[in-house]
């Protein structure tokens, strides 16, 4: 694929709101993970709730699609002044001619499931003034934002669990590429609900302490909520040096339902390639920013794909032990995570991973660290064997 400029972009998570909190944090080795005290939950884990959700006021306009999860979705709009940049690269290339896609797991599913205390006891109906069009629908994301900042060009929402967000990248290239459109807002949004929580729980997947992924004592995940950002756009003026989506690989092994391959056979398969794309050779990636959700059937599969592909010569960590796994949004979170590691110089590690598991052949980053770093390349996947690999490079304007 041609390289495309990531001409902004911004994260919002239990972290905190943009960028420079996801900065601190990392450099901290410091985890945003709390006990779950979310609604009625009454589940023994920990969670990654984003502070101020709901102080979030939607314009009077987009007053139908107000749910917490595009509460979530204005608020990291409004980081970093990513809303204005994307307004200007609206007006930039025309409305037409930018596109969105985003990605999500559970949308405004909360919305629903408060709906449904609602029902009509005699009848069973949802209240009348719930609107499953403007929130739980998926789409509703795409079409929100779409409205919210003018644009008119092709908009999508893809919604296949863990790998939601990073698909939306290479969507967006190949429509891009195409010459559908110039530019493109990419993206994810996933927010707290019950759906998620009881139904991890249920699979026994939720750990009764903060995530550690990796980590040879590990138990399982520690859901998060999150979104982020980032504007796709071919070459424009830019400072010296600057992050570029590089090369997107995408695989389905359609192995089992909610477990990944032993062997990690599609996420070999992304990461190959995502490499292929580039035009990159294994030696020249730098960073890996694992899937890792500290599932012992997850990271062993992961680390399996990973070493077959690179050996033990690349750096990886999981920074879910930071943000939790934010699902649907994880896979844009994860390439922000990159971004920052590329524009900072400095390895992200993984709070909560005490001693690495030796099943896993793989180096792993216990505590960030600064380090010279070109190339780095980010794993998301998804229930049903759904994987994605992105490759991001800093380089100066091609």
């Amino acid at each position: 694929m041609k390289p495309l400029l990531l001409s902004a972009y911004t994260a919002t998570t239990c972290l905190g709101v943009g960028l420079d909190a996801h900065r601190a944090a990392v450099r901290e080795n410091r985890s945003g993970l709390a006990p779950c005290t979310f609604e009625t939950i009454d589940v023994p884990t920990w969670v990654g709730e984003v502070a101020g959700v709901d102080d979030v006021v939607l314009p009077e306009a987009l007053a139908s699609y107000d749910c917490r999860n595009h509460r979530l979705a204005l608020l990291a709009l409004r980081a970093d002044g990513f809303e204005a940049q994307m307004r200007e690269a609206v007006a930039r290339h025309g409305a037409g001619r930018v596109g969105v896609f985003m990605g999500t797991s559970t949308s405004g599913i909360l919305q629903t499931e408060l709906a449904y205390r609602r029902r009509d006891p005699v009848t069973g109906a949802l209240p009348p003034d719930f609107s499953y069009a403007g929130t739980h629908n998926p789409y509703a994301l795409a079409e929100f934002l779409r409205q919210h900042l003018g644009i008119t060009g092709q908009s999508t929402t893809i919604s296949t669990a863990g790998s939601s967000s990073a698909k939306v990248f290479a969507a967006a290239a190949r429509q891009i590429e195409l010459g559908t459109i110039d530019a493109a807002l990419v993206g994810g949004v996933d927010s707290l609900c019950l759906t998620t929580l009881y139904g991890f729980a249920s699979l026994e997947l939720t750990s009764r302490e903060p995530c550690r992924p990796c980590d040879a004592g590990r138990d399982g995940i520690s859901i998060g909520e999150g979104a982020a950002y980032a504007l796709l756009e071919r070459a424009v003026p830019i400072r010296s040096e600057a992050v570029w989506l590089l090369g997107a690989g995408e695989s389905s092994d359609a192995h089992h339902m909610s477990a990944p391959h032993p062997e990690g056979l599609g996420a070999r398969m992304a990461m190959q390639a995502a490499l292929r794309s580039g035009g990159l050779a294994a030696a020249d990636v730098h960073y890996i920013n694992l899937h890792g959700t500290a599932t012992p059937a997850n990271d062993v599969a992961e680390g399996k794909a990973v070493a077959s592909v690179f050996g033990e010569g690349v750096t990886c960590s999981s920074t879910k032990g930071a943000t939790g796994h934010t699902l649907g949004a994880a896979g844009a979170v994860e390439s922000v995570m990159c971004a920052l590691a590329l524009s900072d110089q400095f390895l992200p590690g993984s709070p909560g991973t005490r001693a690495l598991d030796p099943a896993i052949p793989i180096r792993y980053q216990l505590r960030g660290a600064p380090a010279p770093l070109r190339h780095a390349l980010t794993n998301s996947f998804g229930f049903g064997g759904s994987n994605c690999s992105l490759l991001f490079g800093r380089r100066s304007r091609a």
